[in-house]
């Protein structure tokens, strides 16, 4: 079970959605969450390459419900091919959540279309799969992509970020939720895409190579945060919520 770590409540699902709640005016038009798992000494994923050997029930119970709160999910395809994604697919106790609305589509951006689109992410998806691809994309791929997937052209080398952003608000998707990976979140971060991070600090020391839960450029004076919540679990897990400064 989640708590609040000051209060010390337990927290059910309708406390943890008004927790994680978007705002209800949203500054730039839009909101753009990333929610991500590491652990104490910095890891981004374990062992093997996956999130799931430093998670727990409660995160994942989080990650889901956080779907259910956002209009669409973002991840790069690093992430989509290692952690093996499927569909987004709303549980039973967030259905009240969700209220009529299908699940939130999945998001995928990748300038080299290496995908999979026989994987159920692209063929059992209740809402299609979308990919943000650039001009550069392969020929077949794009067409293999355009026959199961909404393939959107942001760029011309490479997928621009900000196009993105951009292209799902003119589709009326403004609570956006990215899930990474380190890559993908770095740049969003140090373009000033992002407006809020979501972290699970998971009790375990792996030591090894992994990365960060951010890899890429670095940001000029860094990015100021400020905490908004910090919620436990019983395994000793640690969720923080921080918003962006000025966002």
């Amino acid at each position: 079970m989640i708590r609040g770590v000051s209060a010390g409540p337990e927290l059910d699902v309708d406390a943890l959605a008004a927790a994680y709640a978007y705002p209800d005016e949203l500054p730039r038009g839009r909101w753009l969450r990333a929610n991500m798992v590491g652990t104490t000494d910095g890891a981004a994923m374990g062992g093997s390459g996956v999130t799931r050997q430093i998670s727990n029930e409660n995160d994942l119970g989080l990650l889901l419900l956080l779907r259910a709160l956002a209009d669409v999910v973002l991840v790069g395809p690093r992430t989509v091919r290692a952690e093996k994604y499927g569909p987004a697919r709303i549980r039973a106790d967030h259905a009240a959540i969700r209220g009529d609305r299908p699940p939130p589509p999945i998001a995928v951006m990748t300038s080299s279309l290496d995908l999979d689109f026989d994987w159920p992410l692209f063929t059992e998806a209740a809402v299609p799969t979308m990919v943000f691809t650039s001009e550069s994309a392969p020929a077949d791929a794009f067409a293999a992509a355009s026959k199961v997937a909404d393939v959107v052209v942001v760029g011309e080398d490479k997928v621009d970020l900000a196009a993105v952003i951009d292209a799902l608000v003119e589709r009326g998707h403004t609570r956006l939720l990215t899930e990474g990976g380190p890559g993908i979140l770095a740049n969003i971060a140090a373009e000033g895409l992002l407006d809020e991070l979501c972290l699970a600090l998971s009790p375990v020391l792996s030591g090894g190579r992994a990365g960060r839960i951010m890899r890429g450029p670095d940001i000029d004076g860094g990015l100021p945060l400020h905490l908004a919540h910090t919620l436990t679990d019983d395994d000793g897990f640690l969720f923080l919520r921080y918003v962006v400064d000025n966002a």
